[in-house]
């Protein structure tokens, strides 16, 4: 029937640490009450977001989600960067509040797509609208990675990249196995178990040679092993990461690599910045 809106009401522990985090992202409030049961209500386009304040809610224990379907991850993503960077002087890849990046998902079809956790905890998850959606087809069916049959690596425990979703002809095996690491570490929030599954594939790949995958990809996968490095507060991995793209970038030669790396090798950016707070 037409007319029908539903809305997510997630819990938190102030409504006001949410309404200054909300406005920096372009939010509107479009109603607030604070007696006798704190609430606020939110507005960002065609997203509406409703907060309730629970007496003893502790962030890092919550379950809430929703789900933000959209034409293009990419503009979204870069409003709410941009936020964040506004209010945290940084864009946040750890701790809360924090956010991940536009990136395939294999549990979306191949779909791009990425997730903001708020301050409270709660995950906004951000995917793209497919174009032609087939009858039946599973796009969107499992946003959270913990479909049993979606996801067999996080069974397995191996660091082996066994979830292999249908890519573009030709992709490399690395490539698959970022898109499986995402599917843990930005819908999961299991972010151990894509470092094995990424480790797993960096090492077959160098054991590889000349027959591994190409330097893009090489590059790809080592900005994320870099970032979920950021995430561990692992500072050491992280620069070992950004040196090896450092090294393999330089090596190419090639403009056209820089090229076609562009938004990779700014979104690396982050990491550096983050490494030099480190000291």
């Amino acid at each position: 029937m037409a007319n029908e809106t539903m809305v997510p009401l997630l819990p938190c522990a102030s409504i006001d640490e949410i309404h200054d985090f909300a406005v920096a992202l372009g939010f509107e409030v479009t109603y607030r009450q604070t007696r006798p049961n704190p609430y606020l209500a939110l507005r960002r386009g065609g997203i509406d977001l409703h907060y309730f304040a629970m007496d003893g809610f502790r962030p890092e224990d919550s379950y809430g989600s929703c789900l933000v379907v959209v034409d293009d991850t990419e503009p979204l993503y870069e409003a709410w960067a941009a936020g964040l960077r506004t209010v945290y002087g940084k864009l946040p890849l750890s701790g809360l509040p924090r956010i991940t990046r536009p990136r395939r998902r294999a549990n979306a079809g191949g779909l791009s797509g990425f997730s903001l956790v708020d301050p409270a905890g709660n995950w906004l998850r951000v995917v793209r609208r497919p174009e032609d959606p087939e009858p039946g087809a599973e796009d969107l069916a499992d946003p959270t990675g913990t479909s049993a049959g979606r996801s067999p690596a996080a069974r397995s425990g191996s660091g082996e990249d066994t979830c292999r979703p249908d890519g573009p002809p030709g992709e490399s095996r690395l490539l698959l196995a970022v898109a499986n690491a995402v599917v843990q570490a930005d819908s999961r929030g299991d972010v151990g178990q894509a470092v094995k599954i990424l480790d797993g594939a960096l090492r077959r790949d160098a054991d590889a040679g000349d027959l591994g995958a190409p330097a893009r990809d090489r590059v790809e996968a080592q900005a994320f092993r870099a970032e979920l490095a950021v995430r561990l507060d692992d500072a050491a991995t992280a620069r070992r990461m950004v040196d090896e793209v450092d090294r393999c970038v330089a090596s190419a030669r090639g403009q056209h690599l820089t090229q076609d790396l562009t938004t990779v090798l700014a979104q690396l950016e982050d990491v550096r910045a983050w490494l030099s707070a480190q000291g």
